[in-house]
């Protein structure tokens, strides 16, 4: 079963706990949380004192994404704060395999990205260090982008070159089609937003996107 991570950066941040209940009770896997800070990536999102918040109102795992400068400043804060996963792009660090230890250090999962741009040949030398990778399919910074069918092809590779365990997690303009397109090519996690937020029916939504 596809492990799903919908991203609350679609969702009413004036009802940040409704929203969340909502997926939570929909059948949602994680909470997918999309952290900017306006220099790694051109837009400002949410921070640790909201992610604290969250983990008081959900027991769902927090699958928190750091699209940031400096991601090595921020571990600890975010750990402490209550995430489960941290994922970091590759492009933001100089020495990710501190980084990894540095995370696990805090107890929590540790996920890499790699923007479109990116070739998946960049993470090789650390596939067998991290639980997770994700592919994003968009370029990073606003919800609502469309799927770019390119950066899918990335999957098999990296799928080719892991350990079974390896969670391949996929952000970006994925839906019912596209989500599907992932998991034929070996995706086992999806992010969704505005897929799932603006459906009719945010279980049915979910449980498209599982099976």
């Amino acid at each position: 079963m596809t492990i799903i991570s919908p991203s609350i950066l679609s969702a009413d941040f004036a009802n940040l706990e409704r929203d969340i209940k909502l997926i939570e009770n929909a059948g949602a896997d994680w909470v997918h949380i999309d952290v900017m800070d306006g220099h790694f990536v051109p837009n400002i999102t949410i921070g640790v004192p909201v992610v604290k918040s969250i983990r008081k109102i959900t027991n769902l795992p927090l699958d928190v994404h750091l699209m940031i400068e400096n991601p090595e400043k921020y571990v600890e804060p975010f750990a402490k704060a209550g995430a489960d996963i941290l994922t970091f792009h590759i492009e933001a660090t100089d020495t990710p395999e501190i980084l990894i230890n540095k995370i696990k250090s805090f107890g929590c999962k540790v996920g890499v990205s790699i923007k479109p741009k990116t070739p998946p040949e960049t993470i090789l030398n650390i596939l067998q260090y991290v639980d997770m990778v994700l592919v994003m399919t968009v370029e990073p910074g606003f919800g609502g982008q469309s799927f770019m069918n390119d950066c899918a092809n990335k999957i098999p590779y990296i799928k080719d070159n892991s350990p079974e365990t390896l969670i391949i997690q996929v952000d970006g303009g994925i839906n019912s089609k596209t989500g599907q397109i992932c998991k034929n090519l070996g995706a086992t996690s999806l992010v969704a937003g505005s897929y799932i937020y603006n459906s009719k029916n945010i279980a049915d939504a979910i449980k498209t996107l599982k099976e």
